[in-house]
C-alpha cells in the first residue's frame, strides 16, 4: 500500500475533500427545499430527482429541455469574489429557452464544478440558482458538485444548467405562424445578461484596465454591479403572454444578438424589420462601443442591446400583448413589423 509520511493514502491527499462535499450539501439544503413544487416527490440527497408530471392537465403534452450555462460571466463574479447573483443567471438562460417554446418550466437541474469544493461559495451559488427557480416558477430537481483537483485553476469553478418544461402541443410556439404584418414586440433586458463577456472582459478589463470597483459616469454605479446585474427571468410574464394572446413566435435575445436569434424564428420570404430608435439602448452597450470602437454593426450581432426577448404577435393584439408584459412588471416596446421581402431576416431602419 502507497503512503506518504508513514500514513496511508487518503482521497483528501489528491485533492477532494469529501467532508466539505457534505458540508455544502447541508448548507443549500433549505435553499433547495424552498423550490419545490407540490409534484415533487421526495427530499434532497437521492440519487435521483422524481417528479409526479400529472398528464391529465393536458391533452397532448409536450416536454420541452433546454441547457446551457452562464458563460465567462462566471470569471468575473469570481474577480468580484460575489457568487449570489450568478446562479440567478444560470437559471435564466435555460428557462428562458424553455418558455420561448410557450412551455411551462417544471424543474431544473445544475452542474457545479470546482477545483477545491469551498462550502460557503457552493452556498452562495446554489441560493441564487434556488431565487432564480423561484423565480421562474420551477423546481430545484437536483444537481451535483463536482471537485477537479488540478484540473482548474485554484478557487475557480463553472456552471451548467439543465430544464425541463411542459406545453400543450397545440400551443407549442415555434414561428411557423408568424405572417406579413405581424408586430414585433421587445422586451427590455436587465442590461448584458449573460452573453457577450469575452469581448466586455477585453475591451474593459482588459484593453481600457478598468476595476469592477471603477465608476464610470454613464454607469451612475460601479462597473462590477453592472457586469453582474442578473439576467431576467421571463418565463412567468411569457405564460401570461400566451394564455391572453395568439403569439405567433417568441426568441430568447442571447449571443448572436438580435440578428441571429430573431432571424431564427422567421419563416422563409419574410423579414423582421426593426426600427433601432424605438427603445433606449443601456449605457453599458454604448460605452463598451465607445472604449472598444465596436461598430454598431458588431454591437447588435454581439450583445441584445436592452432587449432581452422578443414577441410576435398580430398587429391588431400588440397593444393589449404590451399591457400584459408591462402588468408582469416588464418593460416592453412594439420595436419593429413583419414585412414580406427576400432579404436576410432581420433588417434595421
Amino acid at each position: 500500500m502507497k503512503r506518504q509520511n508513514g500514513r496511508a493514502t487518503t482521497y483528501a491527499d489528491s485533492g477532494v475533500d469529501i467532508g466539505a462535499g457534505r458540508r455544502a450539501v447541508e448548507l443549500i439544503r433549505e435553499s433547495v427545499r424552498s423550490t419545490l413544487r407540490p409534484e415533487v416527490v421526495g427530499d434532497i440527497g437521492g440519487f435521483g430527482g422524481a417528479f409526479a408530471f400529472d398528464p391529465r392537465r393536458f391533452k397532448e403534452p409536450l416536454l420541452v429541455s433546454g441547457t446551457d450555462g452562464a458563460g465567462t460571466k462566471v470569471m468575473v463574479a469570481q474577480r468580484a469574489g460575489i457568487h449570489t447573483s450568478i446562479g440567478i443567471d444560470l437559471v435564466a438562460m435555460s428557462v428562458n429557452d424553455v418558455a420561448a417554446h410557450g412551455a411551462e418550466p417544471l424543474f431544473f437541474l445544475d452542474y457545479i464544478v470546482t477545483d477545491r469544493v469551498d462550502p460557503k461559495h457552493i452556498d452562495e451559488i446554489v441560493s441564487g440558482v434556488a431565487e432564480g427557480c423561484r423565480d421562474a416558477g420551477c423546481a430545484l430537481l437536483g444537481g451535483e458538485i463536482a471537485e477537479h483537483p488540478g484540473h482548474m485553476h485554484p478557487d475557480s469553478y463553472d456552471l451548467a444548467g439543465f430544464c425541463v418544461g411542459v406545453v400543450e402541443r397545440s400551443k407549442l410556439i415555434t414561428g411557423q405562424r408568424i405572417a406579413e404584418g405581424d408586430a414585433i414586440l421587445g422586451i427590455e433586458s436587465s442590461g448584458l445578461h449573460s452573453n457577450g463577456y469575452s469581448m466586455v472582459r477585453k475591451v474593459l478589463l482588459d484593453d481600457m484596465g478598468l476595476d469592477l470597483d471603477d465608476r464610470p459616469m454613464e454607469l451612475g454605479g460601479t462597473l462590477g454591479e453592472e457586469l453582474l446585474k442578473p439576467t431576467l427571468i421571463y418565463s412567468k410574464v411569457l405564460l401570461a403572454l400566451a394564455d391572453q394572446n395568439d403569439v405567433h413566435g417568441l426568441a430568447h435575445i442571447t449571443g448572436g444578438g438580435l440578428p441571429e436569434n430573431l432571424g431564427r424564428i422567421i419563416p422563409e420570404g419574410l423579414q423582421a424589420r426593426i426600427k433601432s430608435d424605438s427603445w433606449t439602448v443601456p449605457p453599458i452597450f454604448r460605452l463598451i462601443a465607445s472604449l472598444g470602437q465596436v461598430d454598431d454593426d458588431e454591437m447588435f450581432a454581439t450583445f441584445n442591446m436592452g432587449i432581452g426577448m422578443v414577441a410576435v404577435v398580430p398587429s391588431s393584439s400588440a397593444n393589449h400583448a404590451l399591457d400584459v408584459v408591462r402588468s408582469g412588471g416588464h418593460r416592453a416596446h412594439e420595436i419593429g413589423v413583419v414585412v414580406s421581402s427576400k432579404e436576410p431576416t432581420v433588417k434595421f431602419v
